[in-house]
C-alpha cells in the first residue's frame, strides 16, 4: 500500500525529530529547515534495512527454503519494494532533484548536481531492472514454493542499493542542503506533503 510507504517514512523523520539526543532538525535547534531532507534520509535507512534483509534471505534459503521465516521475509521484500522503494524513486527524482536543479543560480553552479542526478536516476533504473529478474522467484519463497533465486543478482542488488544510499546520504542529501534555501526547502517539504495528503486520499477513494 503506498499510504503505508509514506506512513513508514514520516514515522522515521518523527521520530528522529523529536528524539531529545538527536541533532538532526531536531525542533528548536535551529536548523528545522532540513526536515524536508531528512524525510529522504529516514526512508533511505529504512530502506538500507531491508536490502540487508535481502541478504539474510539469501544466508538462509538453502537451510530453510519453505520455513514461516523464509516465506515471511520474502513477503516483505515484495511489498516493500513495490510500496517504498518505487514510491521513493518517484519522489526523488520528481521532488528532490527538480528542486535542486531549479535552485541553481548559474549554469557553472546547475553543473556538479546535474552529474549527481544523472547517475543516481541511472542507478533508481538499474536497480529495478535488477529486482524485476528475481521478484518472480521472491514471490515463489514467498508462497514456500521452491524457487531458482539468481544468487549472484541478488546479492548485486542489495550491495548496489546500499552503496546507492550511501552515495545519496554522504554526498548528495549535503550538497543538497547546501544549494536550497530555507524558503526551498519549506517548499519541497510542502510539495512532499501534498503529494502524501493526494496519495492517501486516492488510496481511500
Amino acid at each position: 500500500m503506498i499510504v503505508d510507504s509514506i506512513a513508514w517514512c514520516d514515522r522515521i523523520d518523527l521520530l528522529r525529530m523529536n528524539d531529545p539526543t538527536s541533532t538532526e532538525s531536531n525542533p528548536g535547534q535551529g536548523d528545522a529547515t532540513n526536515n524536508s531532507l531528512n524525510e529522504f534520509s529516514g526512508c533511505h535507512q529504512a530502506i538500507i534495512d531491508n536490502f540487508r534483509q535481502l541478504q539474510d534471505l539469501l544466508r538462509i534459503i538453502d537451510d530453510k527454503p519453505d520455513s514461516r521465516e523464509t516465506r515471511k521475509m520474502a513477503k516483505k521484500l515484495i511489498g516493500f519494494f513495490k510500496d517504498i522503494v518505487l514510491t521513493h524513486h518517484a519522489e526523488e527524482e520528481q521532488e528532490l532533484f527538480t528542486a535542486v536543479m531549479d535552485s541553481a543560480a548559474s549554469e557553472e553552479e546547475a553543473s556538479q548536481p546535474r552529474e549527481y542526478i544523472k547517475r543516481l536516476v541511472a542507478e533508481h533504473r538499474e536497480l529495478e531492472r535488477m529486482w524485476l529478474l528475481i521478484e518472480p522467484d521472491i514471490k515463489l519463497l514467498a508462497k514456500g514454493k521452491a524457487s531458482h533465486l539468481d544468487r549472484a543478482i541478488a546479492a548485486s542488488l542489495a550491495q548496489q542499493y546500499l552503496e546507492h544510499a550511501d552515495f545519496e546520504e554522504r554526498v548528495f542529501l549535503p550538497l543538497a542542503a547546501e544549494m536550497l534555501s530555507k524558503n526551498e526547502l519549506s517548499a519541497l517539504g510542502m510539495s512532499m506533503h501534498m503529494r502524501h495528503q493526494e496519495a492517501a486520499s486516492l488510496y481511500h477513494i
